[in-house]
Parts: C-alpha cells; structure tokens; sequence
C-alpha cells in the first residue's frame, strides 16, 4: 500500500481527521477522532497521527511513550467508508515498525476491549500478544522485535 502514508495533525487536516467515522457498531470500541485530538492537545501523553492514502485522510491514530519505555499505540480510527482495504492492518504495522526502532524501546503495546474480536483478531496476527496486563477495562498485548 504504497500510496498510504501516517502525516502529523495538522492546521491543514485536522478538520478531515475530525469528520472520520466509524461504523455504528463499532462507537462502542472508538471514540470520537475530536476525543482523541482533545487528549493528544491537552495532555501530554498522546501524538495524534492522520492517516493519508492518495490525498485523502482516510484514518487516524495516536502513540505515545510510557514511564518504562514502551511505546503504545492507541485511537485507531479506520474511516467506514475506507475499512476493510487493509488500511487498519498497514497502520498498525507501519507505526509499530516506526515506534520500536527507537532507541530503548522495549516494546510496542495497545489495548481493546474484549468484545472487540475484529481489533484483537487483527494485533494478534500482526504478532502483538496478549499479556495478563489490563488498562482500565482493556486487554493489553504487546509486541516485541525480538520475536
């Protein structure tokens, strides 16, 4: 998917990021993009990427860094109209590359929620594994290089 590229957040794209959606049944597993610019803007955890294929934004995600290293990814949003390309799949594996060739790094983690089998279906065969961890009311897995 060579035409797919993760772009920061811009003046210039917010307003795209923001108009993304979800499929109705999946509102319970996402927030709303504006949530997760609200969290990246007044936190100071998350960096919001968009997700640009041609010259469309055409997804969302956020990273950050945490106390021990690790580097999370979070807030993917796949806009409905785009799922099911494989967008998704190349999102995750692309930033997971980009976040674990940092220096000191010693894994790449995501959460979701149980009932969200898509989601856990797609980490776990990107090699992502489950470890026991919870965050909130999330499964927590994790992805290591040297597997």
């Amino acid at each position: 998917m060579e035409d797919l590229s993760l772009e920061p957040v811009t003046a210039a794209n917010w307003r795209d990021c923001a108009a993304l959606t979800v499929h109705p049944e999946q509102r319970r597993f996402v927030a709303d993009v504006t949530h997760y610019l609200c969290m990246c803007h007044y936190g100071d955890v998350w960096s919001p990427l968009a997700v640009v294929r041609g010259r469309a934004v055409v997804g969302f995600v956020i990273w950050a860094v945490d106390d021990d290293g690790s580097r999370w990814i979070g807030g993917l949003v796949v806009d409905a109209a785009h799922q099911r390309q494989g967008i998704g799949r190349e999102v995750v594996r692309r930033l997971r590359e980009r976040l674990i060739a940092e220096p000191g790094t010693p894994n790449v983690a995501l959460s979701y929620q149980p009932a969200n089998t898509a989601a856990r279906d797609l980490y776990l065969s990107l090699g992502f594994v489950e470890t026991g961890e919870t965050e909130e009311d999330e499964v927590v897995a994790r992805w290591t290089a040297a597997r």
